[in-house]
């Protein structure tokens, strides 16, 4: 089974299934999305002719990926938690199931002629039939429940199996894609520059810098033969930019962490090994490893705007490159593995499958500000 195919198997079983209220429902929607987007992404790939074609079609395919298998984890999380439900309900009503097929045998033992006649005669035998046929009915409604929630209790317990099966190809698939944008990256044309970086320098401002204020405000000192270059009003879309990583919400600006150090930028949990991409055209100033925040890339995406992506495992591109929106940037770290990919039946959802972490801080004329109401999955919050 593709994964693909399974998201669709997903969405065909979550009407009568999966789905029991409006987020699970809201979920096989994700799944048909997610299909959509592995189909033209595939269709991208196919067309895609020049390396820098290529490398657009491999981030589209390795993001088609990761929605795929994100729905496909939580479809298959949502049946375990069905199924347990199920199970729960059947098991409390072990004892009514066991007093029905044990008054079912006692009639089935009894001699037919004994079984119509009752002790206080016709009138009595009358009666009796007449009680029989009103809780006949309701003893078949009761029975055709029980079966319809076995069943369901088995196509849950076949699909997740199945599901399971495809999660470890699909993991498969998007490893692959990501070791083909990396070499895709590697071998493309050269970008556009909008200046050239001094190593030098580079390494002197690193050597002195203590915060990332300070190393910030001397980026322009990296830079020889600076050129103009015109991008999109970053500005204009404020509230409008999508997250970089696909990802959760961890800690807002300003929250203290487990060690009491209050940052002025967002941390976002993300899956090992996630795509992490331009929210907006820009151009990177810096990356590389700086301070304590680990990997970092720094792109300006307007002229006094930094905006600072730390923790990335693998990064892409030059300095001084211009990016177009939704280019490549780098990888998360960790390893990514079909075993305890899903979240276990009894976890609501609580983040455990995504232990990576990028931090993200935004510099407007070098002074921070909460990126938060810049990105639309983050401005309601």
């Amino acid at each position: 089974m593709t994964l693909r195919a399974a998201l669709l198997c997903l969405m065909l079983v979550a009407p009568p299934a999966v789905a029991q209220g409006l987020d699970d429902i809201a979920a096989a929607e994700a799944a048909r999305l997610a299909s959509q987007e592995i189909e033209k992404a595939a269709r991208a790939l196919d067309a895609a002719d020049s390396a820098r074609d290529r490398v657009a079609a491999l981030t589209q395919t390795v993001q088609a990926f990761e929605n795929g298998l994100e729905a496909l984890r939580d479809g298959m999380r949502r049946a375990a938690l069905r199924e347990a439900r199920l199970t729960r309900e059947l098991q409390a009503r072990e004892g009514e199931v066991a007093e029905l097929l044990g008054a079912l045998q006692s009639m089935s033992r009894a001699p037919a002629p004994t079984t119509l006649l009752h002790p206080a005669g016709p009138m009595g035998t009358a009666r009796a039939g007449m009680i029989l046929s009103d809780v006949a009915p309701a003893m078949n409604v009761w029975a055709q429940e029980l079966r319809a929630k076995l069943e369901e209790v088995q196509t849950l317990r076949t699909l997740q199996e199945s599901a399971a099966e495809t999660l470890g190809k699909g993991l498969q698939g998007v490893q692959e894609a990501r070791s083909e944008l990396s070499q895709a990256v590697a071998s493309r044309v050269p970008l556009p520059k909008k200046f050239t970086e001094d190593p030098v320098r580079t390494a002197i401002l690193i050597a002195s810098t203590e915060t990332l204020e300070g190393f910030a405000s001397g980026l322009s000192e990296m830079a020889v033969d600076e050129a103009e270059v015109i991008l999109p009003d970053v500005r204009s879309q404020r509230g409008n930019l999508p997250l970089p990583v696909a990802g959760t919400l961890l800690r807002r600006a300003g929250e203290a962490d487990a060690a009491g150090v209050k940052r002025p930028g967002i941390l976002l949990a993300a899956r090992p090994r996630a795509l992490v991409t331009s929210p907006a055209a820009g151009t990177i100033r810096y990356r590389g490893p700086l301070l304590d925040y680990g990997n970092v890339i720094i792109l300006e995406p307007g002229p006094g705007i930094l905006l600072v992506l730390a923790g990335l495992d693998v990064v892409y591109g030059e300095t001084g490159d211009v990016l177009p929106e939704g280019s490549p940037l780098g990888l998360m770290g960790g390893a990514e593995t079909a075993e305890g990919s899903v979240v276990p039946q009894n976890a609501e959802g609580t983040g455990s499958g995504r232990p990576e972490t990028l931090y993200m801080e935004l510099r407007v004329d070098n002074v921070p500000e909460d990126p938060a109401p810049w990105f639309r999955e983050l401005k309601d919050g």
